[in-house]
């Protein structure tokens, strides 16, 4: 309806000339239909004016932490002066022009200096709030009597509050033995005092962080697994500073009583039903399939205390680590459910289950509230959690109020809430990462998505391939930081799996709710779930597996500015590339192939590894593992080295997807730990290992593999013979029983005499002196003169026989060794007494991988 000409409200847009009415051509065609949109929304401009103090306040936060008070205060000063500088200069201009008319009014600041001037006084205050919190929450990890008992490493007794979950220590190896595992666990100290009473307990509440090592070799069964968040212990530990400064913790507690703990408080009711709910769900996933039953818990709540360092290591490959952290997806969906999709929430056409529950909207927006809260307890509050909570209850305060929302500035206003609330969370990685993918999916998503609309994509795959773009193209610095590696197959892994965590996730939930008031429903739900699980672990362990499915690169902060420049370039040939289709058809298979790296390209394109091979040592770091070659893609594999995806990489590389026989020499760490990567995706015929089980841990690790795959495990010793093809083998060492027992695991390592066409190879596992010396007194010395290839003992260490190296003379000497091992192994002593019988001797430490072909004078070897 026209105005009048006089009417107070100005005129409309039907008032103005048509050629002057605004067109918006852009939106009829991004609608894809004949006549245009019916109702076309032209969108502004986002909503930037809270991000400046948001971003403000987080690098404030980071810088203040460990700040001294002093510097915060001055520093809290000077923004709060200047702040009301640039406010009070505003407020005198329009007192100025109000009381003083008869001078003459001043010119009005134009608006964009006035949007100036507040945007830095928000600043100013922003950075001024941030500084008072974080230089308080960095005072109370400094103060107290805590840190000064630890700097003594002082042993007391303590009375500690858990504030997270337990969990196990990842296993790691640490030269030839497995570190043992333990519990960790965040907590505040309320109540210490020195062990013995010399001196009255002191009340404080510093954090701290609970090592508790439980001497078992099987963790998972200890005591303190089964604690919960709120509550209350009594320690005895000795206290230690911690490994880096600026961290939120103020001591390690380390326990060592391996008895169970003494509760001196319950926890608290609302954890206790969390715990509750934790555990249904873990009941129910008790009877699926290994990866439904360790992955679902931690897509539904972040339990990730079932999943293996196999599986991990792969979700870490394929950048889809971030399912199994609990974060604003979770949230999402559960809202989506409750409330619909967010563009129809305050419109009568919403969806989900609120309007069919008949719920207005004020308490829908209440009942998304309680969910959320729900949420929060059930899944703990870490950063992902918090940041997801934070962002959602913005967005429900808009949904209750009746205003329209914005995801961009409640993001902003989440990360400014958090970082006030928790200044700890502008130093962590994982809140970093979270708040990077939620700006890309609300910034450069929608665009990109747009983009490929455009150019005839289907709208659901061009958001859904938008989407892990965008959060790849800023997350991936980030990620390059943390693990010195950029992964090539992030983006199709997690389009692949993004079909998946929807279903799973909403199952998973179900199952949570249901599994304590009615169990068979709630293990129903959780096997309809383990098929969309299944297809997640499926989608890691296949990314992970390809040989060029990732690159290395520099883990520091100037390699993360030149992934983002290259990231750029790529975005920026990208949008070149999309409007020549054939172009970019050439360069997806061009990538496709640089991914997949099939051998036979593989080898016509580097040359490795070379036609004819016989043997090859991988380059696996400070351990060992080697292969014979035993026919097309066969190979029997000698030890298997300290990391499984370093020996799996190397037996792609080779083409093996048999292998008859896998031979660990001995029980340490570095020769049988990667035993998984060798298993993985192959047919093994049978593993054959010492008689001398030590240490125990390790080989009952070898035994468990060997059972739950159904391989056979055989035992090795001397006088035994062996063979496939034109490949045979002989055992030289360990002799059989009745013999003494060995000086430790290394002597009584298994040593093969191996004979491969014309090439005669000793494997000399990691024996020592003293086994060396009695095997040139065995009868076997006669066959041991003049062989083609040894491989050294023990890495090349300064222990080693010389007048074993005379006898066997070797021409070529190929050393197993880790770059910049802390053993100094090769030993210069070593590899001179090698050099000095004529041998040519390599390692892989500056060599990489090897592989020997030929024999006699005809003998060659090839470098990786």
């Amino acid at each position: 309806m026209n105005r009048k000409p006089d009417d107070p409200r100005g005129p409309t847009v039907l008032d103005r000339p048509a050629h002057d009415r605004p067109v918006r051509p852009a939106v009829h065609a991004a609608s894809g239909k004949r006549l245009g949109a019916a109702h076309p929304r032209q969108e502004g401009p986002a909503d930037l004016r809270l991000v400046p103090p948001a971003l403000a306040a987080w690098a404030t936060a980071a810088l203040v932490l460990d700040a001294p008070t002093g510097r915060v205060t001055g520093f809290v000063t000077a923004c709060l002066a200047a702040a009301a500088a640039l406010l009070l200069g505003r407020r005198h201009r329009r007192w100025h022009r109000r009381w003083h008319p008869g001078r003459g009014r001043p010119p009005a600041l134009p608006a964009e200096r006035t949007w100036a001037r507040a945007s830095a006084a928000a600043v100013l205050l922003a950075s001024a709030a941030a500084a008072v919190s974080a230089g308080l929450h960095g005072a109370d990890v400094r103060r107290g009597p805590v840190p000064a008992l630890a700097r003594q490493y002082a042993t007391v007794t303590a009375e500690v509050e858990l504030t997270s979950d337990p969990r196990l220590t990842r296993p790691r190896v640490r030269g030839d033995h497995v570190a043992p595992t333990s519990v960790l666990m965040n907590a505040e100290v309320r109540r210490v005092e020195r062990a013995g009473g010399a001196a009255a307990a002191m009340a404080t509440r510093a954090p701290v962080l609970v090592l508790v090592s439980t001497g078992s070799r099987t963790p998972q069964r200890s005591p303190w697994l089964g604690l919960l968040p709120s509550t209350r212990l009594r320690v005895t530990a000795r206290l230690a500073p911690p490994l880096t400064g600026g961290d939120r913790i103020a001591a390690v507690l380390r326990v060592r009583d391996r008895a169970a703990p003494e509760v001196v408080a319950e926890p608290s009711g609302p954890q206790r039903l969390a715990g509750r709910l934790r555990a249904g769900l873990r009941e129910a996933t008790d009877g699926l399939p290994a990866d439904a039953r360790a992955l679902l818990p931690g897509l539904v709540v972040g339990d990730t205390s079932r999943i293996t360092p196999e599986l991990d290591e792969a979700f870490k490959a394929t950048d889809l680590a971030h399912t199994l952290a609990v974060s604003g997806s979770n949230l999402t969906i559960l809202l989506a459910l409750l409330v619909g999709p967010p563009g129809l929430a305050q419109y009568a056409e919403r969806r989900g289950l609120a309007p069919h529950l008949g719920l207005p909207l004020r308490t829908t927006a209440l009942a998304g509230a309680a969910l959320t809260l729900g949420f929060v307890v059930v899944c703990r509050p870490d950063p992902s959690v918090l940041r997801a909570a934070a962002c959602g209850a913005v967005a429900l305060l808009a949904l209750a109020t009746g205003r329209r929302r914005s995801l961009l500035p409640a993001l902003a206003t989440a990360v400014l809430l958090l970082v006030l609330y928790d200044p700890w969370l502008s130093r962590s990685y994982g809140f970093l990462l979270s708040v990077l993918a939620t700006g890309a999916l609300l910034t450069l998503a929608p665009r990109w998505s747009a983009a490929l609309r455009r150019r005839r994509v289907p709208a659901r795959l061009a958001e859904a391939l938008a989407a892990a773009a965008a959060a790849q193209a800023l997350c991936a610095p980030v990620v390059a930081v943390l693990s010195a590696r950029v992964s090539l197959v992030a983006v199709p892994c997690n389009l692949l799996a993004e079909v998946a965590i929807a279903p799973a996730t909403v199952l998973g939930f179900a199952a949570l709710a249901t599994a304590p008031v009615a169990m068979p429903v709630a293990k129903a739900l959780a096997w309809c779930a383990s098929w969309p699980t299944g297809w997640l672990a499926k989608v890691a362990r296949t990314g992970a597996a390809q040989p060029g499915g990732g690159v290395d690169w520099p883990d520091s902060w100037t390699g993360a500015l030149l992934l983002g420049l290259v990231t750029v370039a790529a975005v920026l040939t990208g949008r070149w590339l999309l409007g020549r289709p054939w172009l970019c058809a050439v360069c997806g298979a061009l990538l496709l192939l640089v991914i997949v790296q099939p051998p036979p390209l593989t080898r016509v394109v580097t040359g490795w590894p070379p036609p004819g091979w016989r043997f090859a040592m991988c380059d696996v770091g400070q351990g060992d593992a080697t292969v014979l070659a035993a026919g097309r893609d066969a190979g029997v594999v000698v030890d298997a080295g300290p990391d499984a995806t370093l020996v799996d990489r190397c037996l792609r590389a080779l083409g093996i997807t048999r292998v008859p026989l896998v031979v660990l020499t001995h029980f340490h760490a570095d020769h049988v730990a990667g035993l998984r990567g060798v298993l993985r995706g192959r047919s093994v015929g049978a593993i054959e290992t010492t008689g001398y089980e030590e240490p125990a841990q390790q080989a009952e690790f070898v035994r468990k593999e060997a059972a739950d795959r159904g391989i056979p495990l055989l035992h090795a010793v001397a006088g035994e013979e062996r063979g496939t093809g034109d490949l045979t083998w002989q055992v030289l060492w360990p002799p059989p029983p009745p013999a003494p027992d060995p000086d430790g695991p290394n002597d009584a390592s298994v040593t093969l005499l191996v004979r491969s066409g014309g090439m005669r190879l000793l494997l000399l596992g990691d024996l020592e002196p003293p086994a060396q010396q009695r095997l040139l007194h065995s009868p076997a010395i006669a066959q041991l003169a003049n062989v083609d290839v040894l491989k050294v003992a023990h890495h090349g260490s300064a222990y080693q026989s010389p007048d074993l190296i005379r006898v066997v003379a070797p021409r070529l000497a190929l050393v197993s060794c880790g770059a910049d091992n802390s053993y100094g192994h090769p030993a210069p002593a070593t590899v001179a007494a090698l050099r000095a019988e004529g041998a040519m001797v390599l390692r892989t430490d500056r060599d990489g991988a090897l592989a020997v072909t030929g024999a006699g004078t005809g003998l060659r070897v090839a470098r990786d």
